[in-house]
């Protein structure tokens, strides 16, 4: 048996055994990540981790069950993630984005997908909210734009884009960028998928930009969709960040 097909069979063992447990247990949880991009896409990517969504309030019973369990657990960062171990595995459970602006609330539980995963019956994070926190990720060393314009793709006249933009509103520029890729990339596509409204009226906000006097402070909103790379902006050259909200 070749090593690779190993290594896949130990990583399915190890998703199956984690799953179950969590089922068993009837603790409250999403699953994101890959397989949630599978679920809404097809497109099935190996990983050696899986991405468990759920509120602030959850996690930790969630991280207590699994060291019951004889797994090691870690507290990663008590404003968005904790961490289940075993082996070479690890399950992310994620409770905040790391800008600390896609919290996971009830809402997302009121409307995740229904489906299996391995036999397993889980429960996906809604599509919306998958472009939501995706929309946010464009570092150098990851960028999800291409994953929103698969979902948008294979999903997107299944998805509730009143949500959407419901989700992304304060930030709208970030969705009206992504529609422009998902145009460039999918020209024949486009059409039938983008609403044309929500298209113009983003369309229309971009425009009014130029009615509005310059802000009176130099603000920089790069560190929300990449931490590192707009650093030099808010060091060297006077900008304002957002104020990240803490705990």
């Amino acid at each position: 048996m070749a090593e690779s097909e190993i290594d896949h069979k130990a990583t399915e063992a190890f998703f199956k055994e984690a799953l179950q447990k969590l089922h068993e247990s009837q603790l409250p949880y999403m699953l994101g990540g890959a397989f949630a991009m599978f679920h809404y896409t097809g497109i099935f990517r190996e990983t050696k981790d899986l991405d468990i969504f759920c509120k602030s309030t959850e996690y930790v019973q969630i991280l207590k069950f699994f060291a019951e369990q004889g797994y090691r657990v870690e507290n990663t960062d008590v404003r968005w993630l904790a961490k289940v171990f075993k082996d070479d595995f690890y399950i992310d459970i994620i409770f905040d984005s790391v800008n600390h602006i896609c919290t996971v609330d009830d809402s997302w539980y009121a409307r995740a997908s229904d489906g299996h995963f391995l036999d397993i019956p889980v429960r996906f994070i809604p599509a919306e909210e998958l472009i939501w926190c995706k929309l946010y990720v464009q570092n150098r060393e990851r960028n999800d734009n291409a994953d929103i314009n698969h979902t948008l793709l294979k999903h997107g006249k299944q998805l509730d884009w009143d949500h959407l933009l419901f989700r992304i509103d304060a930030h709208w520029h970030l969705l009206l960028s992504q529609l422009l890729s998902f145009q460039f990339v999918y020209p024949s596509e486009y059409a039938e998928i983008i609403p044309q409204k929500l298209f113009m009226d983003l369309l229309q906000r971009a425009k009014e930009q130029y009615d509005l006097p310059p802000p009176v402070e130099k603000v920089c909103r790069g560190p929300l969709i990449d931490q590192t790379q707009y650093q030099v902006d808010v060091r060297e050259w006077n900008y304002k960040s957002y104020t990240i909200k803490t705990v």
